[in-house]
């Protein structure tokens, strides 16, 4: 059987993001969605999921952006100058080398956001990293260790199947520099992903088989996601997408990801891709289907 679990990253960044969402998954093949606890439109991702509840709704674990939900007096190693959190993937892992993290301050600041969402009503059905950045040394135990402290069934592994990341480089509009770049950070990743699975299997926390997505993060095609839907192995892979409308608080951000979610709205309901999943007796599921069949 092959299973598809399409989940939509950032719900709860901004209105116009949380519009995009719900399009792609009401007229769409989005199944999932990962909530950022410390969005400026998180009541709004609250509400879209209250009134959704077919998409399946996980935390996305933040150390990059925004203010943090524990505080910033409890995690003063994850701040900058403004109080808010800061750093992307490579300035925490050089911080994890040099010794420069605390790693209780992190566990403190990801356990706020899921209960945060669990207190706003939401049940919450995985986790996952903004930016990836559960998938850090370290950083994934503390999220194995909150999925099973919060009774949350499944942990995204950002492990991109090569197959899969070929598949999906498809398309005239391609870009072909910016996805040879986020090929290396796929890689990269991978490498710290290698034994994830294991883990999460030991501490009973389910993952999907196979994760694609990152190496094309802004850069999603339809003729991509078709030879991707047309290429799809047995068993369960989780396609991560962006999808969303560009409006005046995402244009205030720093996220590189602008037009891109306009486009991917496009494709993740166009007619013909959803006519190709049903052709190839694809089984469109949610990460609350899969813990619940494991």
């Amino acid at each position: 059987m092959k299973n598809l679990i399409v989940n939509a990253d950032d719900l709860g960044w901004t209105t116009g993001v949380n519009r995009g969402i719900a399009e792609a998954h009401r007229n769409g093949i989005v199944t999932s969605a990962s909530l950022l606890a410390n969005g400026v439109a998180f009541a709004g991702g609250v509400e879209l999921a209250r009134e959704n509840p077919r998409l399946s709704v996980g935390v996305h674990l933040n150390l990059s952006d925004g203010a943090p939900v524990a505080g910033r007096e409890a995690v003063p190693s994850l701040v900058g100058e403004t109080g808010e959190l800061v750093g992307g993937p490579e300035s925490w892992l050089l911080k994890i080398a040099m010794r420069g993290l605390v790693a209780g301050e992190v566990e403190k600041e990801w356990g706020a956001q899921i209960r945060k969402v669990r207190d706003a009503g939401v049940t919450v059905t995985h986790l996952d990293g903004h930016k990836h950045v559960h998938m850090l040394p370290g950083l994934f135990e503390i999220a194995l260790r909150l999925a099973k402290r919060n009774a949350v069934g499944a942990v995204r592994v950002s492990h991109e199947a090569s197959s899969l990341r070929t598949a999906l480089s498809a398309g005239a509009e391609l870009r072909a520099s910016a996805v040879l770049k986020q090929g290396v950070q796929a890689r990269g990743l991978k490498l710290l992903a290698r034994d994830s699975r294991e883990k999460a299997e030991r501490a009973g926390i389910s993952t999907p088989d196979y994760f694609c997505g990152i190496a094309q993060t802004g850069e999603l095609t339809k003729e991509g996601v078709a030879r991707l839907l047309r290429n799809l192995p047995d068993g369960t892979t989780e396609l991560m997408c962006h999808p969303g409308y560009v409006d005046e608080e995402l244009r205030a951000t720093s996220t590189r990801l602008q037009v891109s979610r306009e486009k991917e709205v496009e494709i993740l309901t166009d007619p013909e891709i959803r006519n190709l999943v049903a052709s190839q007796g694809i089984r469109l599921i949610d990460y609350g289907f899969m813990t619940s069949a494991a």
